[in-house]
């Protein structure tokens, strides 16, 4: 069961023109529009399901700069500024509240790379420490586990993926921003080279400017367009509780579990030691970009073949403008919930702080991430074809820093100084060189 989404009113027919069109209603594409309509630039979001229906509603709804590249700390500093500015700009409650992120370490070889990822980024100024178990009890009390150290960072925080998204999808409506459901955008035009437009289910939009942020889809859509961009899906287990007395407000992380506060009283947990790793056609074409990560998280997948695959095979990877494209048959990616590992998470969290015993479950869901080989996100044009920009491959991390990345992606597109360096997200940097060229 997906997660209940703030509903939002948008509007049921595209225009004709505009200058800008973005494609997908992700929090990224609606934070990239709102602050595109704060500038008075004309935009439209087109999104082929609900907005915010796939992993934008699904996701943890963590705020956080720990254990994140320290080239991409400053994208999570600048989205640290802007989460709390949001409610002030979009009017309403997105649940933003900055209590603190803490990962629990079970041993010294754990603790390690706590401590190299804090040396790592000991010259960005964060305010990232290490704890000691005893630390850890006064902060999260009720525990029976003899940690051995946690990372905690104090100005991290969490947002509700079913508020924010709507939010600022309201506020960007309000300032001008075209947003319709249900509309598949098919193809691009393109004229002399460049972008000149869009086909979608319901006709063509002319536009200046295009900006992809279709999240796990985004591949498929380049396919077809004849641009490699390497990402795999992976899927996450989620679940909720009913309202209970917990140990913190703090979000605590541990090799196999992870908790935090959520805006009902309950808390969202997950099993973060295990994703599900559905094999696709893909999986089969990018493998060997992905030995790297393979090899470093083996056992933190669970690989199977099976009914997605199948599904997916089904799905076309070429069409033309005038077919229906696999985007209109697949509105919004909603796969189970695995209630094993959601069961083995609940079932660890209450090993370590017995409080949790009294958890019962209120729902539970599932979402897909789309992975790039390095785990990092492309923001950035595409320079064998002018006009279009990218915003995708968050692998798990475009929540907490939507309203930056959105920000960033909206400058590109408008040409505009960008908000933070985008060089660490390239798209060039998955460019594979022709044989023969070094």
């Amino acid at each position: 069961m997906s997660p209940a989404i703030d509903p939002v009113i948008t509007c049921p027919h595209q225009p004709e023109a505009t200058t800008v069109v973005i494609i997908g209603g992700g929090i990224i594409g609606l934070t990239a529009a709102l602050t595109l309509a704060e500038r008075n630039i004309p935009v439209v979001v087109l999104e082929k399901g609900r907005i915010a229906g796939e992993q934008s509603s699904r996701n943890l709804g963590w705020v956080r700069k720990t254990n994140r590249h320290a080239h991409d700390i400053p994208l999570a500093l600048a989205a640290d500024r802007l989460w709390a500015e949001m409610p002030q700009r979009v009017g309403s409650d997105v649940g933003y509240r900055q209590a603190g992120i803490m990962f629990v370490g079970r041993n010294n070889t754990q603790m390690g790379m706590h401590e190299g990822w804090l040396k790592s980024v000991e010259h960005l100024g964060l305010d990232s420490r290490l704890l000691s178990n005893a630390e850890i009890a006064r902060m999260v009390p009720g525990g029976r586990t003899d940690w051995a150290g946690a990372i905690y960072t104090a100005s991290d925080a969490r947002a509700e993926p079913t508020l924010a998204a709507s939010a600022i999808a309201r506020a960007a409506m309000a300032k001008g921003a075209v947003i319709v459901e249900n509309c598949a955008v098919r193809t691009l035009q393109t004229s002399a080279g460049c972008v000149s437009g869009v086909v979608t289910e319901q006709g063509e939009i002319r536009c200046d400017q295009v900006l992809l942020a279709g999240g796990l889809w985004s591949r498929r859509f380049l396919g077809n367009l004849k641009i490699d961009l390497p990402t795999l899906p992976l899927t996450c287990s989620v679940l909720r509780t009913e309202a209970m007395d917990g140990p913190t407000e703090v979000a605590v992380g541990a090799p196999d579990f992870s908790f935090r506060k959520h805006k009902d009283g309950g808390f969202i947990i997950t099993q973060r030691g295990k994703l599900d790793a559905f094999l696709t056609l893909d999986h089969l074409l990018l493998g060997t970009r992905y030995l790297p990560q393979l090899r470093a998280q083996r056992d933190f997948l669970q690989i199977s073949l099976g009914k997605y695959f199948l599904k997916d095979i089904a799905l076309a990877r070429r069409w033309k403008a005038t077919d229906v494209s696999p985007f209109e048959k697949v509105r919004v990616q909603d796969p189970q919930a695995n209630v094993a590992l959601n069961e083995d998470a609940l079932r660890n969290l209450r090993t370590a702080w017995p409080v949790f015993e009294q958890a019962r479950m209120a729902s539970a869901w599932a979402g897909t991430i789309d992975v790039t080989p390095d785990s990092n996100p492309v923001i950035s044009s595409v320079s064998t074809l002018p006009g279009l920009t990218l915003a995708t491959g968050f692998s798990g991390h475009g929540f907490g820093t939507s309203p930056a990345a959105g920000q960033l992606a909206a400058d590109l597109v408008s040409q505009q100084t960008p908000l933070i360096d985008p060089s660490p997200y390239s798209f060039d940097r998955f460019l594979r060189p022709r044989h023969g060229v070094k």
